[in-house]
């Protein structure tokens, strides 16, 4: 498997487990239908860790273009490989979404008189439209998802005057779903946390492109925010690590 392949593997796993339980929450008829945000955040915290134990090892499970920006910027990866790993991300949640749109076509039809339901299990978008703290609220939420990534150390056991780096396999995914679920959690209620640019621009496309009864409009009036706003945080979160560590 190449970076790019475990890149768009990782990303499709991510989306088509965190748009699932989206659309197991919020769609009409599903036998999970309105059990509610903690289904919904614990579903996207647990999607990032399947998607990070599957592209971890030979991408280093990016799996978001605000990552990849943050750690180019920092000097830990190189500029030169940004492009792929962006195509590959966006690759991987238009895979993703589709899927889900697949797998719950008939309850997206069953839920024909709530379009913006439908749109939200491929994208996000704000309880109270309030664009300058829409942005922020993307913003704070990226980089605090970005700037702990930063401070995620290998356990390691002294052995002589050296540290020797422990590998935790699989496990070494759970700090990460930890995360993003405390983000979802405490941060997530006014805009949906895309913290992604992937992970919403990929599904909204989709949205855009498949079949569904009583689909309404993807807001692309609104779809620049989810992508400008966490890469503004990953570079603040880049920056600050940078400077203070």
């Amino acid at each position: 498997m190449t970076p790019f392949i475990a890149e768009i593997l990782g990303t499709m796993l991510l989306i088509l487990l965190g748009g699932g339980v989206v659309a197991n929450v919020a769609l009409k008829k599903t036998i999970g239908n309105g059990s509610g945000w903690i289904v919904i955040t614990t579903g996207w915290a647990l999607a990032v860790y399947v998607g990070v134990v599957v592209a971890g090892p030979v991408s280093g499970a990016h799996l978001n273009p605000a990552v990849t920006i943050a750690l180019a910027a920092a000097g830990k990866f190189a500029w030169s490989e940004v492009p792929s790993f962006i195509a590959a991300q966006l690759i991987g949640a238009m895979i993703g979404a589709f899927l889900v749109w697949l797998m719950y076509k008939d309850h997206f039809d069953a839920t024909a008189e709530e379009p913006g339901a439908q749109l939200g299990v491929f994208c996000t978008g704000p309880a109270i439209k309030n664009t300058p703290l829409n942005f922020i609220s993307e913003v704070i939420g990226t980089f605090v998802l970005v700037y702990t990534i930063f401070h995620f150390t290998n356990p390691s056991i002294q052995s002589g005057t050296e540290p020797t780096p422990v590998g935790m396999g699989s496990l070494g995914a759970i700090p990460v779903a930890f995360l993003v679920w405390v983000i979802g959690l405490s941060l997530g209620g006014t805009t949906g946390y895309a913290i992604n640019p992937a992970r919403d621009l990929g599904p909204r496309i989709i949205h855009a492109l498949v079949p569904i009864k009583g689909k309404g409009s993807s807001n692309w009036n609104y779809a620049w925010l989810p992508v400008i706003a966490p890469i503004a945080g990953a570079l603040i979160a880049a920056l600050l690590y940078i400077k203070v560590g």
